[in-house]
């Protein structure tokens, strides 16, 4: 189980992070816990209320994923 804590995240960090591959800004998945990068095609995870934001632990998305 998932505590509360864990889903939060400064939104003021949220503002400030982009893509360490891109340098383009991300957009916030609150259900997934994650941030995810378009244009690089990645998803990087939050975990306990943490960016993750190294490109070898991001998920690569599918093209459904993808916003264009």
């Amino acid at each position: 189980m998932t505590s509360p804590l864990s889903h939060q995240v400064d939104p003021r960090l949220l503002d400030i992070l982009v893509c360490p591959l891109t340098k383009v800004p991300l957009r916030f998945d609150r259900d997934k816990q994650e941030l995810i990068s378009d244009q690089a095609g990645l998803a990087y995870p939050i975990r306990d209320g943490i960016p993750i934001m190294l490109v070898e632990e991001a998920r690569q998305l599918d093209d459904r994923e993808i916003k264009k």
